[in-house]
């Protein structure tokens, strides 16, 4: 019974570290990709991941808060669009996705 206590224990302790693990790389989305494509299947069955990207891509932001400040590059790629530059002009929407 001790010896099966002991395995059990590690074995928790190591779920827990790929947890922590998985938490940490979520929150570098290209890493995260990489490591991903190199994942078993059978880890998408024991890893609650909608629950970790929910926790790792939370953000600090609440309803009424301003957006941050960023810029993207405009559609000719020559010049950079500022969000602070619609700022109580005109209203913003951003999508994200395919037109396709």
């Amino acid at each position: 019974m001790q010896t099966f206590r002991k395995v059990v224990g590690v074995v928790i302790l190591l779920y827990v570290a790929l947890l922590v693990g998985l938490l940490v790389v979520m929150r570098q989305p290209v890493l995260f990709g990489k490591v991903m494509s190199k994942a078993p299947k059978p880890l998408l069955m024991v890893v609650p991941f909608k629950h970790l990207w929910l926790i790792a891509r939370a953000g600090h932001l609440s309803v009424g808060d301003v957006a941050p400040d960023f810029s993207l590059p405009a559609a000719d790629k020559k010049t950079r669009v500022r969000l602070s530059a619609f700022r109580r002009h005109k209203p913003v929407v951003l999508v994200f996705g395919s037109y396709t």
